[in-house]
């Protein structure tokens, strides 16, 4: 479980009392004469206890997280290990423990508000006295979170630049000058703001230290719609001495399709984004493809008897690829750099899920040494906490190769892309009665399913491909092995 990184004042004594003079004190010496007389009395100072919660890193490639709920409320007295807060990262919803027993004097980071990696999310007093310091603290938190706000703000400042004759540019520094004192909104509600055309400015918070909250601006778009319309109309009057350019402003819009009379315009949750920038990055990755078909009688037969015991066909299948890649250590590797490349030394079989609002891809870590009724709980774990997006981060970011299989919705075949980091992906079609020719030229009914692997073309070749796919046919079609 991970925990949240707490930063914390000093605690310092002072004292002119060293320890190491008492043990030189004669016994016949009364000990309160010696205090008296030579040794001034011992003074303690200690600075109050006021530490910060940090938005923790829940994965190598979570840069910021959203909170999903607080658990605990202002003003709960907590103890060392007990939950906080769940944060949403890229990959999976998790409780986030704090190190310290104190209590929760401040929430900086709402319910449904995200924060970068290292942020601070909340405020921890560690007894009722500090509650007071550590509220202003978090006041001084969100004021410095502001300096972001006060770009949208010059804009009524160079509104008035062109227009000096007129009166009204001269209410407008006042409201520039209230601005940046109660301009204090959070990430999503400022992008709501931009979404239903709200003025921010204009919109009075409702949440802590008059912070502005995505009800505030839901609220303000439902009264005063109208009120953004306005600020645009001072932005297009700004620039009446260039008509020249209007057109070019114009222009970078057009390059995109205009949006659908009706539409609507839906973010990326955080696990969406994960993904969005993993298929961007893998795109820099040459990539080749190669498809082989595979009987699956064999394998077919074997199911039916290991599926009362719990065994599923992604067990099967994941094995049956860990045996193969035991063989053939070169597809189990990785390119990170483009100048190197890693012989992984665990055969981790990353199995790819799709949930609720994204994808998500649990390893079954050291598959080829599990045996296949071991894997397959495993495997039913790992699905279960996928689901219930509780998953740790090494349950689903240390695969070395990764299986993609979309036969129970009855596909033929497809392609798969490859993950970030990795050297190979194993896309896996429905098995299908199929008719072939023997040798002879006599024709028989078998089942074939069709196998696509896409690799990494800077450390994997098209014969070290065909050798591996060779090898995983034959555990497939001879699948004894798989139940040792």
């Amino acid at each position: 479980m991970a925990s949240p990184f707490l930063s914390n004042t000093t605690i310092s004594f002072s004292s002119s009392l060293s320890s190491s003079s008492l043990p030189r004190i004669a016994p016949s010496i009364p000990f309160s004469s010696i205090r008296s007389k030579s040794t001034p009395r011992r003074i303690l100072t200690i600075r109050s206890k006021i530490r910060e919660i940090f938005m923790p890193a829940l994965s190598s490639t979570m840069t910021e997280g959203k909170i999903v709920s607080w658990v605990k409320s202002e003003g709960d007295v907590l103890s060392k290990g007990e939950s906080v807060v769940v944060v949403e990262s890229d990959k999976a919803d998790m409780d986030v423990e704090t190190f310290y027993d104190g209590i929760l004097a401040a929430i900086v980071v709402g319910e449904g508000e995200t924060a970068p990696v290292g942020a601070a999310i909340g405020i921890l007093a560690e007894t009722e006295d500090e509650i007071a310091e550590a509220k202003a603290k978090a006041a001084s938190k969100s004021g410095a979170s502001t300096p972001s706000a006060p770009p949208p703000a010059p804009a009524p400042a160079a509104a008035s630049t062109p227009a000096p004759p007129k009166s009204t540019p001269a209410p407008a520094a006042p409201t520039v000058a209230e601005g940046p004192r109660k301009t204090v909104a959070t990430p999503f509600a400022k992008k709501l703001a931009k979404q239903h055309k709200v003025d921010i400015e204009s919109v009075v918070g409702t949440g802590p230290y008059g912070r502005i909250t995505p009800e505030d601006i839901e609220a303000a778009a439902g009264l005063s719609p109208s009120k953004k319309n306005v600020g645009l109309a001072v932005v297009v009057e700004t620039k009446p001495a260039a008509p020249a350019k209007a057109p070019a402003a114009s222009a970078a819009p057009s390059s995109l399709p205009p949006p659908v009379p009706g539409s609507t315009v839906v973010p990326f949750t955080t696990m969406q984004a994960a993904v969005s920038k993993n298929m961007v990055e893998s795109l820099s990755v040459p990539t080749f493809r190669v498809g082989y078909p595979v009987t699956t009688d064999a394998l077919d037969a074997l199911y039916e008897k290991v599926k009362p015991k719990g065994v599923t066909m992604t067990a099967l299948l994941a094995k049956a690829a860990a045996m193969a890649l035991a063989q053939h250590p070169l597809v189990n590797s990785s390119c990170k750099d483009g100048k190197s490349f890693t012989y992984n030394s665990n055969i981790n079989i990353a199995v790819a899920v799709a949930i609720n609002g994204g994808l998500i891809t649990p390893v079954l870590q050291d598959a080829d040494k599990l045996d296949l009724y071991l894997l397959s709980q495993k495997w039913k774990e790992l699905v279960e906490k996928a689901r219930a997006k509780q998953l740790q981060p090494q349950e689903y970011n240390s695969g070395t190769f990764t299986l993609s299989n979309l036969g129970m919705f009855g596909v033929d075949r497809f392609d798969a892309i490859l993950p970030p980091g990795q050297g190979a992906i194993m896309a896996v079609g429905a098995s299908k009665p199929t008719v072939v020719a023997d040798a002879d030229g006599f024709f028989s009914v078998k089942n074939k399913m069709l196998v696509n692997v896409t690799a990494d073309h800077r450390i994997i070749y098209g014969a070290d491909l065909a050798a591996f796919l060779q090898t995983f046919s034959k555990i497939v079609e001879n699948p004894e092995s798989l139940t040792l």
